[in-house]
């Protein structure tokens, strides 16, 4: 078996489904469906579609009720859970503060800019009742950037899986699930980035199966005065968090590695112990580049 590569564009980034197959028309074919389910998930619960779930959901808020599905309905769990491990630092209604950071502009937003948004995010506000689900108040958003790309990516190697793809890897900008090892056994290597030299690996990490993945400060940011403001951003406050770098979490699934690695970054200082009372493996860069690891090469 040959190792195949295929580049795609999904969830505002570049992805990549990696695989082992017999020929180079097998390959493409499996890997379409990898793609094709992480495009499912993208339309599905992107917030950036107004005919996706989501999309229906942010235009009702304040209106009537939207039915859900179980998928959905099992995401909804999923965030309660979240928020509860957080004491309510993961917010799924905190994608309203987006308007007002633009982190492709050095600017920072003013009181009377936040106070309103701030007013409008709360998770335990939101009305659930049966299958159905109503934001109560209209500009109230629902958001599962949070663990949406991670899901898809273990989606989509559940879907290459039950086609029979026992070799390779779903990588979704950085958040990575290894279906199994290379052809020869070995383990996959995947490179952890540099969060202040773009293009250069920090690490590199040998996985034969399971979720990888990454949050940090480096991926949308500004520098305004000697200072990084980056895309985390604590509801409560409203503002960047601003303690760790990078957080790196291996878990059997992207989904509880993805969660792992954003509340160890909402959290800030605290995140450490968050980190290590997981009994997972990770790694972290602390305010000065410091590299802290547990049970990672």
């Amino acid at each position: 078996m040959q190792v195949f590569r295929h580049p795609f564009q999904a969830l505002g980034g570049s992805a990549e489904i990696v695989l082992a197959a017999g020929d180079e028309a097998e390959a493409q074919r499996l890997a379409q469906i990898g793609v094709d389910e992480v495009l499912r998930i993208e339309h599905k619960y992107s917030r950036y579609r107004a005919d996706s779930l989501i999309g229906r959901i942010n235009a009702q808020a304040g209106a009537e009720p939207v039915e859900l599905d179980d998928e959905t309905l099992a995401l909804l769990r999923f965030a309660d859970t979240l928020h509860q491990d957080s004491d309510g630092l993961f917010d799924p209604t905190s994608g309203v503060l987006r308007r007002a950071w633009n982190f492709k502009q050095p600017r920072l937003p003013k009181p009377d800019e936040l106070a309103p948004l701030l007013a409008l995010i709360g998770w335990p506000r939101v009305e659930r009742e049966g299958k159905s689900l109503r934001l109560p108040e209209a500009g109230m958003e629902l958001d599962f950037g949070g663990f949406g790309k991670e899901y898809a990516a273990d989606r989509a190697a559940a879907a290459l899986k039950a086609a029979g793809v026992r070799h390779g890897h779903v990588n979704l900008a950085g958040d990575i699930r290894v279906l199994g090892p290379k052809p020869d056994g070995k383990p996959w290597q995947i490179g952890i980035q540099h969060p202040r030299q773009p293009g250069k690996l920090i690490a590199s990490l040998p996985l034969h199966q399971g979720g990888l993945a990454t949050s940090g400060d480096y991926e949308r940011y500004f520098e305004l005065d000697g200072q990084r403001y980056c895309h985390v951003l604590n509801p409560r406050t409203g503002w960047p968090v601003r303690f760790w770098r990078s957080v790196s979490v291996v878990a059997p699934l992207t989904v509880a590695a993805g969660a792992l690695s954003s509340l160890a970054m909402l959290k800030e200082r605290e995140g450490l112990e968050l980190l290590k009372r997981s009994g997972l493996p990770f790694l972290a860069i602390d305010p000065d580049g410091a590299l802290l690891r547990d049970a990672l090469p």
